[in-house]
C-alpha cells in the first residue's frame, strides 16, 4: 500500500511539472511526457504516446480555456480549427497503433529534433514572424487543422507545437493568441487520439490518470507565467531541450 501510495504521489508531481510546461508552451505537456514515461518506466512508443494522451486530452481543453480569458480568441476560428483536425486524427491515430513501435519511435524523434531545430531558428531571430497584415484570410485555417490534426493523431502530441508558427506568420496572430488557437486545434482531437489507443490497448490507465490530475493544478499557472517571462529566451531553453532528447531517443533506439 505504502509502495503504491508513492507511486501515485510521484506521478501526481509528474504531472504538475507536465502540466506546468505544457501551459507555459500551449502544448499540453505531453511533448515531454512520452520520452519521460519511456525514460522512467520503460513504456513502448505506443504505449507512452497513449498514457501521455490522458494528461494531454484534459490539460489542453484546460489551457485553451485559460488562454482565452488572457486573449480575444475568435471562437468561431477555433471551431474551424478543432473540427478540421478531427477529419484526420482518427486515421492517423490508428496507423500509429498498428506499425511497430521501433518505426514509431525514430519517426518521433525525428520529428521533435526537427521541431527543435526548426523553434530554436525561429526563436534565435531579431525580426519577429508576425506582420502587419496577414498574408492568408480565415478560409485557409482548416489547412492549419488538418496538418495538426494529422501530427496530433500519429504522435498524440505536436499539433499545438507546430500550429503557433504558422499562425502567427500567416495569419498575424500574437504569440499568446496562436498558443491558445492551437490549443483549440488539439482539445477535440485528444479526445478522439486517446479513444483510438485506449482501444488498441496501448494506455496505462494508473500512471496516466495521476498525471493527468496533477496537470490540472499546473496548467493555469504555467498559462499565467507564458504572459510574464521573456518570450524569447524560454523558445530558446525549449527548443534546445526538444533537440537534446530527439538526439537521446535516437541514441537509445
Amino acid at each position: 500500500m505504502l509502495e503504491e501510495l508513492s507511486l501515485f504521489a510521484g506521478n501526481l508531481l509528474l504531472g504538475a511539472v507536465l502540466g506546468g510546461v505544457g501551459g507555459l508552451f500551449g502544448i499540453g505537456g505531453g511533448l515531454i511526457a512520452i520520452p519521460v514515461l519511456g525514460l522512467l518506466y520503460g513504456m513502448d512508443q505506443q504505449l507512452a504516446q497513449g498514457t501521455a494522451l490522458v494528461m494531454v486530452a484534459p490539460n489542453v481543453m484546460l489551457g485553451f480555456w485559460r488562454y482565452r480569458q488572457r486573449n480575444s480568441l475568435d471562437l468561431p476560428s477555433a471551431v474551424v480549427l478543432g473540427g478540421s483536425a478531427i477529419l484526420v486524427t482518427y486515421a492517423t491515430a490508428w496507423y500509429a497503433t498498428i506499425i511497430s513501435a521501433a518505426r514509431l519511435h525514430f519517426a518521433f524523434a525525428v520529428f521533435m529534433g526537427g521541431l527543435g531545430l526548426y523553434l530554436f531558428w525561429n526563436a534565435a531571430r531579431k525580426k519577429s514572424l508576425r506582420r502587419a497584415q496577414p498574408l492568408l484570410g480565415p478560409r485557409y485555417l482548416p489547412v492549419v487543422g488538418v496538418i495538426g490534426g494529422a501530427i496530433s493523431g500519429f504522435f498524440g502530441v505536436g499539433g499545438g507545437v507546430v500550429a503557433p508558427p504558422a499562425l502567427v506568420a500567416f495569419f498575424g496572430m500574437t504569440q499568446t493568441a496562436a498558443q491558445g488557437m492551437a490549443l483549440a486545434l488539439v482539445s477535440p482531437g485528444a479526445l478522439i487520439a486517446l479513444g483510438t489507443f485506449a482501444y488498441a490497448g496501448h494506455v496505462d490507465w494508473h500512471i496516466g490518470i495521476p498525471l493527468a490530475v496533477g496537470g490540472i493544478f499546473s496548467v493555469s499557472a504555467g498559462v499565467a507565467l507564458a504572459h510574464r517571462l521573456p518570450e524569447r529566451k524560454l523558445r530558446l531553453s525549449f527548443s534546445t531541450a526538444l533537440i537534446l532528447l530527439a538526439a537521446w531517443l535516437i541514441l537509445r533506439g
